[in-house]
């Protein structure tokens, strides 16, 4: 067979050339109407003059050969013998046109003649029997068929076939072909031996009922070779009788089996010209069996008989179609395949039945050009497809990849898509290892794999295992939308809904074999949730799921992580621990994973843990070893902030540089740290012994009541009082009250104000919860100067829309009011103190809110009578 294809290559290698060949030898032949030719492949006819194409029909696009004749090859021949030539290569096309037989070549499109050529199609040829004999007349270059050896089987079949020709010749038709030699068969590219090279045929002249008569020509050595049958194997009657008849094929027959068998692949006795012929009557005469060792002893004998002089003796084509040599089983097999036409259905089936055991004894070469060819056509029946499969099977267990792509794949195609019957499915799937082997990737994809996506989802159990008994072994040639949209979704499917065991183990098997080849991914989205949806908890199920879940668990690439064992997987296997079905080993495995699971979880959860406590530790670590930086801001000279500018004609007044206050002053200077002073720091300031603690209980009172009652204080005035000026130095009061959290400086004052919101978050006093409406007192800092407390005491809200600000920095004194001086009177506030109404005595300021009936009173009469004016509040302050 490898010879075979080698020469297929070495023909096909001069397709482009042979096309623009054939196209100036056909410029105007009707036969390239209907037929197109592609490859010059072989020659045969008298001296080879046919030249032959590859070639297919336009219209049903049927695989053809083409046979032309160049007139041009007539150049070297006279004019009278340029006629006779054309004359008996016309009549012998001709008298072809007329036969049809299985043993002679079939013409498919009868002689068509034009100015250049002659030509007519026939069905597909593979070369003459004398292209192999290593005849390359008007062969295509370069070409050698040197390397082609038949086979004794192809030998023995191909000598059968010519005698069946020859009886139906002699028989039926009563037709001496006269010519039987290598230019006159051809073999067809099914390997069939075929009778071509009518041109010297004689036909009967004689009645139906009376003995045939042949009317004779006599070989004349003026005519050209060409126009005469072949000298080497004319039989001898033929130049010494002037006489011929049927035998006179036959003695052709046994000459040609000679040389079939021959080593140098020549005639016995050849000879060059006619004169020679009668040395040869008297070789032959003498011929004896040492000179016919080269042939197989079942044929030596019968072909000594063909080969005699006295054509009586030589046995007719019914004769030689009996004798013992071909009782083979082989040629029985072959003979049986060309009669299958005939049969029914019946003894068809029969025949293939037995039909692979008779294989093995037949070479490859003509299983797959004979055996097969006979096998393709009735594989349009699907009834008799399950028993032709097995031996196509057998067949292409040999073939190589490019034979099987050739000559078999093309016909299994569409018996992939069948569904009945059920044998066809299951003869597939069987050999399903073989088909991987040979069939491209990409035939895989568009046919195999949707033959099993259909068996997959058919109703027959044995067609549900064997699919999934073979799935694993595509999974090379899966990828991930095959996998994601077609196979995992139908096995998950026939998983969960067959009612088979051995069907929902088997899905699980090929689930865990396809693992491997498929993404992390996919297995954690689509494998794994579906295992807990399995109905059944039967023992096999079990340890089918449980062999996926350690797969899935020690596979590198795969790798459930912690958190999905914890959370998906070890709630599912737990209680299956307590199945009862479970043998001792199965329980054993089963709670060997769970612990493995375990294990990893804890594992790997710990360390995770350590290492965050552990950055904790080193957080804290580190932020304690980090120094505190404490900012350095420089107060902005607001002098001259604006100067440079061109603005000076617009400004109003004193052009000198402003006036700095002593709050400003202070302002500029380095400003002290807001970090939070120490508790001993703290408790070493004590506030002076002549303020009362009441006194600042009451003024927060006061301001946080007439703060939060105020409504209609414009942006300004509730802006400055809702800043009221603490000296930095209140930051280190004592805990029984609340110091501010959030301390702003003011662009107006340069001082530190208390925000708002813990300004109202300071405690009131419990004795001036009462006193809505009255003063609003701001807070003596314990260490405040005395006589700087009624300059910085605000008075109520209408003063203050009034824009008189206590805490103006044009207070001389302002500056001096956040400077302690334990050295000052403080005697000077007992004036502004109220006087009792019973006696002259004074009021003490911690007790005001206490003397309710004397001050403020109990009722809105007494309220109203004791109550302070505005004006006389403003006194009192001044």
């Amino acid at each position: 067979m490898e010879v075979f294809n080698k020469v297929f290559s070495q023909v096909s290698s001069s397709v482009s050339s042979t096309v623009s060949q054939l196209s100036g030898v056909l410029p105007g032949n009707p036969v390239t109407r209907e037929f197109e030719s592609t490859a010059h492949v072989a020659s045969a006819g008298p001296g080879l003059l046919w030249k032959i194409y590859n070639g297919y029909k336009r219209s049903t696009k049927q695989e053809a050969s083409v046979f032309v004749f160049e007139k041009r090859q007539l150049e070297r021949y006279n004019k009278n013998d340029r006629e006779l030539i054309l004359e008996i290569l016309r009549r012998g096309v001709v008298q072809l046109t007329k036969i049809r037989h299985p043993k002679i070549l079939t013409v498919q499109h009868p002689l068509e003649e034009s100015r250049e050529s002659l030509a007519f199609a026939t069905e597909p040829v593979f070369a003459s029997l004398a292209n192999i004999l290593g005849q390359t007349t008007n062969m295509p270059q370069p070409a050698n068929m040197s390397d082609y050896k038949f086979f004794d089987i192809e030998i023995k079949y191909g000598l059968l076939q010519i005698s069946e020709g020859l009886a139906f010749l002699h028989g039926d038709v009563r037709l001496l072909h006269k010519n039987i030699c290598p230019e006159s068969i051809v073999i067809s590219s099914q390997g069939a031996w075929k009778i071509f090279g009518l041109d010297f045929c004689i036909h009967n002249t004689s009645p139906g009922n009376m003995a045939p008569v042949y009317p004779f020509e006599p070989y004349s050595p003026s005519i050209p070779k060409v126009c005469q049958p072949n000298l080497d194997f004319l039989a001898p009657e033929c130049v010494s009788d002037q006489m011929h008849s049927p035998s006179s094929d036959m003695f052709s027959l046994g000459m040609l089996s000679y040389t079939l068998h021959a080593v140098d692949k020549r005639c016995l006795f050849p000879i060059k010209e006619y004169q020679q012929y009668k040395g040869r009557i008297q070789e032959l005469k003498k011929l004896t069996n040492d000179r016919l060792n080269c042939i197989p002893k079942e044929l030596q004998q019968f072909v000594k008989l063909l080969l005699s002089v006295t054509p009586e003796v030589r046995p007719d084509a019914h004769q030689f179609l009996k004798i013992p040599y071909f009782d083979d089983v082989g040629i029985k097999t072959l003979t049986y395949l060309d009669s299958l036409l005939q049969w029914d259905n019946l003894q068809k089936s029969q025949f293939y039945k037995g039909l692979p055991e008779a294989l093995t004894k037949l070479p490859q070469r003509v299983k797959v050009q004979r055996v097969l060819a006979c096998l393709v056509h009735d594989l349009g029946q699907p009834a008799m497809v399950p028993f032709i499969l097995p031996s196509i099977f057998n067949i292409a267990e040999n073939c190589t990849q490019q034979e099987y792509c050739t000559y078999i794949l093309p016909h299994i195609k569409p018996i992939m898509k069948l569904m009945e019957p059920i044998q066809i499915l299951l003869l597939m799937l069987q050999r399903m290892e073989l088909l991987l082997k040979l069939t491209p990737a990409e035939d895989v994809q568009q046919h195999v794999l949707p033959m099993l996506y259909r068996g997959l989802d058919s109703d027959s159990p044995q067609v549900h295992e064997l699919c999934l008994s073979v799935l694993p072994t595509f999974a090379g040639l899966l990828d991930h939308s095959n996998v994601k949209n077609s196979l995992l979704p139908r096995i998950k499917r026939l998983c969960l809904s067959t009612s088979t065991l051995s069907v929902r183990v088997n899905c699980l098997l090929c689930v865990g074999r396809l693992l491997e080849h498929l993404d992390k991914w996919l297995v954690l989205d689509e494998v794994l949730p579906f295992l807990p949806q399995i109905p059944s908890r039967e023992p096999a199920v079990l340890m089918g799921i449980l062999g996926i879940y350690k797969l899935a668990l020690n596979h590198k690439k795969l790798g459930i992580t912690k958190e999905i064992i914890a959370t998906r997987v070890l709630p599912f296997l737990i209680p299956l621990c307590i199945e009862n079905g479970l043998t001792l080993q199965q329980f054993n495995a089963l709670t060997t994973l769970v612990k493995d699971m375990f294990q990893i979880v804890e594992t790997e959860h710990k360390t995770k843990l350590e290492q965050l406590n552990s950055v904790k530790d080193e957080q804290k670590t580190l932020a304690s070893t980090v120094p505190v930086v404490v900012p350095k801001v420089s107060a902005v000279e607001l002098g001259s902030a604006f100067s440079g500018l061109g603005l000076d004609n617009f400004v109003s007044g004193n052009h000198n540089k402003p006036h700095i206050s002593s709050t400003e002053h202070m302002l500029s200077q380095p400003q002290i740290s807001l970090e939070p002073v120490k508790p001993s720091v703290v408790n070493k300031i004590q506030p002076t012994k002549d303020i009362s603690t009441s006194l600042l209980d009451d003024w927060i009172g006061a301001s946080k009541t007439t703060i939060s009652s105020s409504n209609s204080l414009n942006m300004s005035s509730s802006e400055t009082w809702n800043s009221l000026a603490l000296p930095p130095s209140t930051q280190n009061v004592n805990s029984s009250f609340s110091t501010p959290n959030n301390l702003n400086t003011s662009s107006n004052s340069n001082h530190t104000f208390v925000n708002s919101q813990n300004w109202n978050s300071l405690p009131l006093s419990p004795n001036n919860n009462q006193n809505v409406g009255t003063i609003a007192r701001p807070i003596q800092h314990p260490i405040m100067h005395a006589s700087n407390i009624q300059q910085n005491r605000p008075t109520n809200y209408n003063h203050f829309s009034q824009n008189i600000n206590p805490w103006s920095s044009n207070n001389s004194n302002t500056g001096q009011a956040f400077r302690p001086d334990n050295s000052q009177n403080w005697s000077a506030l007992d004036n502004l103190l109220p006087t009792n109404s019973g006696s002259n005595s004074k009021i003490p300021m911690n007790m005001m809110s206490s003397q309710s009936n004397t001050f403020l009173g109990n009722s809105s009469t007494s309220h109203r009578e004791n109550a302070l004016s505005n004006d006389e509040i403003m006194d009192l302050l001044s």
